[in-house]
């Protein structure tokens, strides 16, 4: 492990006036999320949380390409391959125990998704307060295409987020979502200009918080600080809303999603762009995703997390994972072998969530 703290380690935690900041800083990988950068992450939230002079904890990315591009799947894909199933299973263990603590911090917790936010860094900065998209900002959640689902929560809190039918449309097509369009469909709060986030950080470092006791307070006098900075020009698309409500929302099963995609009458280049790309991955990992988000509607988020593990578990013995990962990175052949190959084929029988299976 890199000395605690230092530039060269995978999390960098600066102490400032209003709090505290996290740098996640393994840029080489696009900030991608490992089991030391959870237990880092964990740590410093653990010393916020104890100091009462800490009022405020920022997250943000070192190397100005992404905030956070996920779990690192490469090492996942190696320790499955090595049976160091121990690692994989602490990883996920902790990865959600810190983003259910983030959900659930008291201390207002800002995160500035600048560049790709996806997967794990998704599940980072949706318990936020704030989450600060750019021009840069790439969000979504592509796990379909690797024989996973979207986990770290998503199945949950999308539908506490998004306009209806996106929950099960970014779940299951991996729609990916830029700039305004991610405070649009509400996965960020705010957006701003990449070329204003150093003024930003220095601004919010510096401000005095220490005589604020009560969070919403401090967040509207920081909102005061830092309003001139936020670009409240979001345009509107009631046209894609209204097709995604359509199509995809309510729906209780794949099949019935891609018959509707396939007598599409309105916006018909977006029904057939969105079947062929559901048709290029793990029919096992979309029915799961689709179970899950109908599963974890209307559940508290630690029992969601509970869910996320049952499914990891499910996940961690079917061939899919380690196919999709191979395909799509580490040989990048873009060919995966699912099995089964077919919707009509998946077997989830052996997956057992709880007693609130729908």
């Amino acid at each position: 492990m890199a000395p605690l703290n230092s530039e060269t380690s995978p999390v960098i935690m600066r102490r400032h006036a209003a709090g505290m900041s996290i740098i996640l800083n393994r840029k080489e990988v696009l900030n991608s999320l490992n089991l030391e950068m959870v237990q880092l992450m964990t740590s410093h939230l653990n010393e916020a949380l104890a100091d009462d002079d800490c009022k405020l904890v920022l997250f943000y990315g070192a190397g100005g390409k992404g905030f956070c591009a996920g779990g690192d799947m490469k090492r996942i894909f190696q320790d499955i391959r090595n049976n160091n199933m121990t690692d994989v299973n602490r990883f996920f263990l902790e990865e959600f125990s810190l983003d259910l603590m983030i959900h659930r911090f008291p201390k207002p917790v800002i995160v500035i998704a600048d560049g790709l936010t996806m997967g794990g860094g998704l599940g980072i900065a949706e318990g936020a307060d704030w989450v600060i998209a750019t021009e840069r900002t790439r969000m979504a959640m592509p796990e379909t295409r690797i024989g996973f689902y979207p986990d770290v929560g998503a199945t949950g809190w999308l539908f506490s987020k998004c306009p209806p039918g996106y929950p099960e449309y970014l779940g299951l097509t991996s729609h990916e979502m830029t700039g305004g369009e991610c405070v649009r469909l509400g996965l960020a709060t705010h957006l701003t200009r990449s070329d204003k986030i150093p003024d930003l950080i220095q601004t919010m470092e510096a401000f005095k918080a220490k005589d604020i006791s009560h969070p919403r307070e401090l967040l509207s006098l920081l909102t005061r600080k830092v309003n001139i900075c936020f670009d409240r020009n979001i345009e509107p698309n009631p046209e894609a809303d209204q097709w995604v409500a359509n199509y995809f929302a309510g729906k209780s099963s794949v099949p019935e999603v891609i018959e509707s995609l396939q007598v599409c009458q309105l916006r018909p280049a977006p029904c057939e762009s969105i079947f062929g790309g559901l048709s290029e991955r793990s029919p096992t990992a979309l029915v799961l995703t689709l179970k899950l988000l109908r599963h974890n509607e209307h559940l508290p988020m630690e029992k969601v997390f509970e869910t996320d593990f049952k499914a990891v578990q499910f996940l961690l013995k079917h061939p899919d994972l380690l196919e999709g990962v191979r395909a799509r990175i580490i040989e990048k052949d873009n060919q995966p072998r699912w099995k089964p190959d077919s919707i009509e084929k998946v077997d989830l029988s052996e997956l057992h969530l709880s007693s609130h299976n729908t």
